[in-house]
């Protein structure tokens, strides 16, 4: 595959390990629901259902009715301490002026800042004939509301908690085996088998070590037992102890914060190759001189380039990976509405799904298969030099 350089676009800091865990500011731009997805054009979600009667916007000028067929909820933050990223979500259902009120293809509500008002926002919904809900954006929130509504309902949470998926509830958020399947697969096809990670101490830092053993037992790699530091004193000779006295091919740095850069400068100075998660999107990572050459997997910049402009025109603020995520939850319930599949027969559909934050698709079990770009870090840029499938 030819290489492609793209500075990538600026996002959030990485959310706290426990989750990813007014109205959007800024003047609306005069952009057409029509012109924001024809821009977009094979990166938008509906191009996963182009078999179903002419709904893919592939090579078709013509989209669907804008009658309402099904009815879905996004629980946003919308109050309380987070209330920013309820905003980011706010935004990405409004892109190109869609409704997002009472009676809306997908209606935008309030979760509040608990598990309790975000059960009594469901439930309210349910009364008014909710059939789907997108969010909420913390696991605690997304437990409870799962629980509330029963099995029946299909709950697509953003949290990049993949402990809590299971029954009724989806987990969209990108999480840490999303991460280390994209990256650590990669890194085996160019010979990187032997990969030692390092995590900080913390729920999320576990979860981000446990996916890296399972996914290196997959693909016929060999991962010891991750290295939990708090700083990066004596991280070289961890690694070799760790490693049967001998460097690995890579070292795996998942969570990004705290003593990363320390880390990852220690990591570089021996001349191992440095791997990383999608969290490293979070930080533009060619500004770092410790992560040049680095591999990370990410959501593709040339497919996210088009929709984070388009939200940047149309909300005057950066969408940032939440972003991506909360319009392609939008979009893939707004189509399964319009073919009235806004349930479980629709989220679990074999061929999938295709959004701005790449392709994906639902499993039985809850949990979300989701591909990635992978990007090396080079100097003023990141270098696209593979991806994966869903």
């Amino acid at each position: 595959m030819s290489s492609r350089k793209r500075g990538m676009q600026k996002m959030p800091k990485a959310q706290p390990i426990k989750s990813i865990e007014s109205v959007a500011s800024g003047a609306f731009s005069p952009l057409s629901r029509r012109r924001v997805l024809l821009g977009l054009g094979g990166s938008s979600a509906l191009i996963g259902l182009s078999g179903c009667g002419g709904l893919s916007l592939t090579g078709d000028t013509e989209l669907p009715p804008e009658n309402a067929v099904g009815q879905a909820v996004l629980l946003a933050p919308l109050t309380g301490p987070r209330a920013s990223l309820g905003q980011i979500m706010l935004a990405a259902a409004s892109l190109g002026g869609n409704a997002t009120g009472p009676g809306a293809e997908v209606e935008v509500v309030d979760a509040g800042d608990s598990p309790e008002t975000a059960v009594a926002a469901a439930q309210k919904a349910m009364d008014g004939g909710a059939k789907m809900f997108l969010g909420p954006l913390f696991s605690g929130q997304s437990r409870a509301v799962a629980e509330a509504v029963g099995r029946g309902t299909p709950v697509v949470s953003l949290s990049n908690d993949s402990s809590i998926a299971g029954d009724n509830l989806f987990v969209f958020g990108i999480t840490p085996q999303q991460s280390a399947k994209s990256i650590l697969g990669f890194a085996a096809t160019r010979g990187k088998r032997n990969v030692v990670t390092v995590v900080p101490p913390g729920p999320f830092g576990a979860l981000s070590a446990q996916a890296a053993q399972s996914v290196a037992a997959a693909t016929g790699g060999t991962a010891p037992a991750a290295i939990v530091a708090s700083s990066a004193a004596g991280l070289i000779d961890k690694i070799r102890a760790a490693n049967g006295g001998a460097l690995p091919d890579a070292v795996y740095l998942p969570v990004v914060g705290g003593p990363f850069e320390e880390q990852a400068a220690a990591i570089k100075g021996v001349g191992i190759q440095l791997l990383g998660s999608e969290q490293w999107a979070s930080i533009t990572p060619y500004r770092i001189d410790a992560l040049q050459d680095g591999w990370f997997a990410a959501p593709d910049p040339v497919r996210f380039e088009a929709f984070a402009t388009a939200f940047t025109a149309f909300s005057e603020t950066e969408a940032g990976v939440l972003g991506g995520l909360a319009f392609d939850a939008v979009e893939m319930a707004r189509i399964l509405g319009r073919i009235g599949q806004q349930n479980r027969k629709g989220l679990l559909r074999e061929a999938g799904f295709d959004g701005v934050v790449g392709p994906y698709r639902f499993q039985k079990d809850g949990q979300c298969a989701r591909g990635l770009a992978i990007l090396s870090v080079t100097t003023g840029a990141n270098n696209l030099i593979g991806s994966t499938g869903a």
